[in-house]
This record gives structure tokens, C-alpha cells and sequence, in this order.
């Protein structure tokens, strides 16, 4: 598969005292409902479902201060949803930030040169989260259910994890067959399992073979932390009890075993 061009991008948000009120889907929602002038087509035209549409508007509103987004029921005009003179002055001032935005991005773009090969590590440093085990992976498959979807992550070394999140986040997050993405798993949701390397018999989906190349004991709890195939690595969190009685030692073959609703998924 040929490699993808990488470069720099910026989601442009716009952040008040009480959280943030404009960030490119909300955005893409008002000019939508500006030109559309149906919460229905304009939800579909951003990517948005249409209970997530009335949440972003709801917010929006709320978090504004002011009204953006009015909406009347029958009259003259048989009702609707439109944009207030607030509205569509954040939307145009949002627009304006934004072409100045990518203006600026161009330029550094076009000076990176061969530093390009340092981006994608560079995004990836950049995120800071409380979960201990980040990886990034590469969305082989998707199975769709009717509420939550499961999607198949393939990680450097060949590894592959399931994950299991709402179908509304799989579309909020744009995650699609071969898309680059984040999986996120906390220590405290991983086992450890001993069986030559061999897979379990659990419910669990996720089991990672691999040997351990550290134990680290505590007062109470022990951290594992076991080295799978390609260089990644996974952690895990267990009772000093449940490793005294395991026998964990460096270099012993095990499995990390956790859950695929344990797994949270992040997207540029």
C-alpha cells in the first residue's frame, strides 16, 4: 500500500470560560442549516445523526451565551430551524479564522521538506491521556451493529485488537477501513494469563502474546509489563498476590487479556 502524504492540519475550535463552542463539525452543521434551512438535511450533510445534531445545537446555545439557532413551529412560513444574526455572525468570523488558519498551515507545509517523516511520530507524542497503554494501529475491518459497532485494529508488529464502540462514534470519529487511529486501554483492564502462549478459553476478545520484560512489585499492586511482537509493549496492573501466585518472571511466555470494551479509540 503506498504511503500516505503526511503534513501538518490543525482542528480549528473556539473555546469560551465554559467549554468549547465552535469546532469544525458544529461549523460544517451551521452552514449547512444556513443553506438548507432543515436540521434533517443539514445533520446528514455534516455527518452528524440527527440526535447528535440537536445535542451540538443545544450546546452551542447554551455555551454561547446567546441564541445561534432558533427555531419556530408553524406560522406563515410553516416553521423551521434557522440561524439567528448571532449565528451567522460566528459563522462568518469562524470562516474568516479559518482560511488565515489553512493560509498558515500551506506555508509550513511547504517548507517541512524531508522533516516530513517526523510528523506522524510527533502527532502521536503529542497526546496525553491517563490510559498507560497507547498504540497506534492501523482499522482493518468493521463489523456494524445496531447500536455498537466492533472494530478490528491492526497494530505494527501484526497484533490485532478488537474494540467495541457506539455506532454514533464510529461516525463522529470518521473511522473507516484503513484509517490510522489511537487505542487506548487502561492497566487496571488488562489480566495476565499463563498458558505457554497459547489463547485461553475466555469470553474476553483481546489476548496478546508475547514474554515479559517486566515485573514491577508494589505495596499492593504489581505492574507487568509484557513485549509483544514488532517492539510494542502492553501493561498491566494486578494484585501482588495474583502475581506471587502466577510465578511472573522475566522472559516467561504470557497473555495479556483484556476486554473490547475496554478499549477507547481516538482519531486525528
Amino acid at each position: 500500500m503506498p504511503r500516505t502524504p503526511v503534513r501538518f492540519s490543525s482542528s480549528l475550535r473556539l473555546e469560551t470560560g465554559h467549554g468549547g463552542v465552535a469546532n469544525p463539525r458544529w461549523m460544517a452543521l451551521l452552514g449547512n442549516l444556513e443553506t438548507a434551512g432543515s436540521i434533517t438535511a443539514a445533520a446528514k450533510a455534516a455527518g452528524l445523526s440527527y440526535k447528535a445534531a440537536w445535542d451540538a445545537i443545544d450546546a452551542m446555545n447554551n455555551l454561547a451565551g446567546k441564541t445561534l439557532v432558533a427555531t419556530t413551529v408553524g406560522g406563515k412560513g410553516g416553521g423551521g430551524t434557522r440561524l439567528t444574526a448571532q449565528g451567522r455572525e460566528l459563522l462568518a468570523t469562524y470562516h474568516a479564522v479559518a482560511q488565515e488558519q489553512e493560509r498558515f498551515l500551506a506555508k509550513i507545509n511547504s517548507d517541512l521538506g524531508r522533516a516530513k517523516r517526523s510528523l506522524p511520530v510527533l502527532g502521536r507524542l503529542s497526546m496525553r491521556t491517563s490510559a498507560r497503554n497507547q498504540w497506534s494501529g492501523t482499522v482493518r475491518k468493521i463489523r456494524q451493529g445496531a447500536i455498537n459497532d466492533e472494530i478490528d485494529i491492526e497494530l505494527p508488529g501484526g497484533d490485532r485488537i478488537a474494540a467495541v464502540i457506539t455506532r454514533e462514534s464510529t461516525e463522529n470519529l470518521g473511522v473507516e477501513v484503513g484509517r490510522e487511529v489511537i487505542a487506548l486501554v487502561k492497566a487496571s483492564s488488562v489480566m495476565i494469563g499463563r498458558s505457554g502462549g497459547s489463547r485461553l478459553r475466555l469470553s474476553a476478545r483481546n489476548q496478546l502474546a508475547g514474554r515479559i520484560a517486566r515485573v514491577t512489585p508494589g505495596a499492593v499492586n504489581t505492574e507487568v509489563v509484557i513485549a509483544l511482537r514488532g517492539g510494542s509493549t502492553i501493561a498491566a496492573v494486578i494484585t501482588d498476590i495474583s502475581a506471587q501466585g502466577l510465578s511472573l518472571a522475566v522472559g516467561q511466555k504470557a497473555l495479556a487479556v483484556f476486554k473490547a470494551s475496554s478499549v477507547i479509540v481516538g482519531a486525528a
